[in-house]
């Protein structure tokens, strides 16, 4: 995996919080009542890098695919997986284990998108000096975010994790990820 320099998401205005988030929220009560932080651009070097990605991989590995309703009997449900979840379960581990291994809350955001399929999707953003980064249960390589091929839609902000804000590319209310 190589360090390369990404673009950052361009962020067009304020979004509605996901219902998922907002229940988790009433259940994880420390994940959520944060303070305000200025928004920060993780330093990525090679090293934090290979971190990203072992991350991305174990937890990739150690999670087994599967939905709200097979698991809860609920349409959505986010949580913290144990050994079985959604995108979103992927997304919250990962984001846990970064912030345990120091990474800023404010550079790791729980990003909605529409993946190859056209179907909703959850991935974690990784916001860097070097450009955004996404780490997703479908991949387990760490890409920028412009190379998966996905819509971006909305996600958290970096300020509040409570306030979600829309993405887009400058032309629509969505950004559509193409590599260059």
């Amino acid at each position: 995996m190589k360090l390369a320099l990404a673009t950052p998401m361009q962020v067009e205005g304020s979004a509605k919080s996901p219902i998922g988030w907002i229940d988790f929220c009433k259940t994880h009560s420390a994940d959520c009542d944060v303070k305000a932080a200025r928004p920060v651009r993780a330093p990525l070097t090679e090293a934090r890098l290979k971190e990203l990605d072992a991350i991305n991989r174990k937890v990739n590995a150690a999670i087994a695919p599967m939905t709200d309703q097979e698991l809860y009997g609920v349409e959505e449900k986010w949580t913290y997986p144990v050994d079985k979840g959604d995108c979103e379960d992927y997304v919250l581990l990962k984001r846990r284990m970064l912030m345990d291994a120091g990474w800023p809350r404010q550079a790791l955001l729980i990003t909605v998108v529409r993946d190859l399929k056209g179907d909703g999707h959850a991935v974690l953003t990784v916001v860097t000096d070097r450009g955004d980064y996404t780490l997703d249960n479908q991949a387990d390589d760490v890409k920028p975010w412009f190379e998966t091929g996905y819509t971006y839609i909305k996600r958290q902000s970096q300020i509040d994790p409570n306030v979600w804000v829309l993405l887009g590319d400058g032309i629509g209310p969505v950004g559509v990820a193409t590599a260059p």
